[in-house]
């Protein structure tokens, strides 16, 4: 178990040390997690949620609470994150093309290229790219650990409709840690702090899987959540009935089942428990690699950073996955913790784009032209200090929501719109976009739609969505969807 470091960490000073053997950058520790919303402890997303380890982390440095991907899709959100651009500039708004295959980014510098070209050892294990979508080059990351896929039971434990996505399964498996892959995954980061170059300053990613279906944990890890104790998250039957219908469209026929399927299969709790079980899991490998980082005597020298590519519905708005704007998909974990990071909570919108910026000047490295977020070092200095940006979040060409201190603005391809006063009504029940005492904040918040909003990239493809305004219909994965068709079934 993680044991939490009892060092003093000093305030950040105005400028950067300079470098040299005996004041080397410090290390870096990225630790990714697939499909987790702010279903932890410290975020409060839901009274059962249990992550100690994610917690004590949290409690050392500075937990951006108000944090939001760039796309709620792993692919577009992972290479926004490592090239530091929007989906909208590059394209990428599918599960394919990977970054190499696209013209805006084929040639661009990635987050861990800079820390590989510029001298640091770098390794990476699980997923941190999305799979398969890019090359396994060296010049990206000097080691490429494994990684590991879920496996799948002798037949799936979830009770669906057939067929169904291999993915739509979860339940109890495997029966030990050990074979459960973000063990495995844990192990190969755990042996890459241990074996780090000495001479050498590192940057080592870890990537877990869980709680991304299919949500498998093993028996022990269910028990902590008894199926009678299970607290569903609140999701009244009136959800939709003022939410534009342009916003089925961004989900439009995915394997991922509607709330009306997991009630009729008595699968709803089932699905809740296992994702809960599947993060408790998850967080107790987070807390074996920050007890090997402790053991190592790495802890005073590293800079860690926990965040998750995007979050995830339980039935809210009638839909699990993500694939959507509202808050229960853009919200994810953000924090920031090691030598010269303050303690304490940020209120202000921070983005997953915000990470590179914040990530070059905490290491000195040289800075990257054309980075589209903006540096979190002023909040990891004071994490009250207030940030201009809002939060910005993209799903296909022209659907976007605006993120703000307090409230949220989405407006579709169509012209529809949604808003929402985020502080009064935390669970999006009620759109007031539509009400003229709203006008002068649905102004403010569209000031920040992005200004450059391509069209999906060539090659694109799984979950595109492109809309014509000339015809008024929208095009998903080569069906043509007009405004009077309703929403296909699970």
């Amino acid at each position: 178990m993680f044991i939490p470091m009892v060092a003093v960490f000093l305030s950040i000073s105005a400028g950067s040390p300079a470098e040299g053997p005996s004041n080397p950058p410090p290390n870096v520790l990225l630790i990714a997690v697939d499909d987790l919303n702010d279903w932890i402890g410290c975020l409060k997303g839901h009274p059962q949620a249990l992550t100690p380890n994610i917690d004590r982390l949290a409690s050392r440095g500075v937990l951006f609470v108000n944090a939001h991907c760039q796309a709620p899709l792993c692919n577009p959100s992972r290479s926004s994150l490592l090239t530091g651009l929007r989906p909208s500039t590059t394209g990428i708004h599918g599960l394919a093309p990977g970054i190499r295959s696209v013209e805006t980014t084929k040639s661009r510098k990635t987050l861990p290229q800079v820390f590989t070209s510029s001298g640091y050892h770098t390794f990476t294990c699980g997923k941190i790219f999305h799979d398969g979508s890019i090359p396994k080059d060296t010049s990206e990351f000097a080691q490429w650990g494994p990684a590991p896929g879920p496996g799948k039971p002798a037949k799936p434990i979830a009770q669906l409709p057939e067929p169904r996505h291999p993915a739509m399964d979860w339940g109890i498996f495997p029966e030990r840690d050990e074979d459960h892959c973000d063990y495995k995954i844990a192990n190969a980061a755990i042996v890459a702090i241990r074996g780090a170059p000495p001479d050498k300053s590192f940057l080592i990613a870890c990537g877990f899987r869980s709680p991304h279906v299919p949500c498998y944990a093993p028996q022990n890890w269910f028990d902590t959540f008894p199926m009678d104790t299970i607290q569903l998250p609140p999701v009244p039957d009136h959800d939709r009935e003022d939410v534009p219908p342009f916003a089925w469209r961004l989900h439009w026929r995915l394997p991922e089942p509607r709330l009306d399927t997991l009630k009729k299969e008595n699968e709803w709790k089932p699905l809740v428990r296992a994702y809960l079980a599947s993060i408790r899991f998850m967080d107790a490998q987070v807390g074996r690699v920050l007890e090997a980082l402790e053991q190592s005597g790495h802890s005073r020298d590293t800079i860690i950073i926990l965040w998750s590519d995007h979050g995830y519905h339980l039935g809210e708005k009638s839909i699990t996955g993500k694939n959507s704007l509202w808050e229960r998909s853009t919200r994810v974990p953000l924090l920031f913790a090691g030598p010269n990071i303050q303690h304490g909570i940020c209120l202000e919108p921070a983005e997953l784009l915000d990470i590179y910026p914040t990530l070059l000047e905490l290491c000195s490295r040289d800075k990257v032209d054309g980075l589209e977020g903006h540096s979190l070092l002023p909040q990891l200095r004071t994490p009250t200090q207030p940030r201009t940006w809002p939060a910005i979040t993209t799903h296909n060409q022209g659907n976007h929501a605006i993120r703000s201190k307090t409230h949220r603005y989405i407006r579709y391809a169509d012209g529809s719109e949604e808003l929402y006063d985020m502080v009064a009504d935390p669970n999006e029940w009620k759109n007031l976009a539509k009400d003229p005492a709203y006008s002068g904040q649905k102004t403010r918040l569209a000031l920040w739609l992005p200004k450059i909003d391509v069209p999906a990239a060539p090659g694109s493809k799984h979950r595109v969505l492109s809309y014509d305004k000339k015809t008024g219909i929208a095009n998903w994965e080569g069906e043509s969807v007009h405004p009077e068709d309703l929403p296909p079934g699970p």
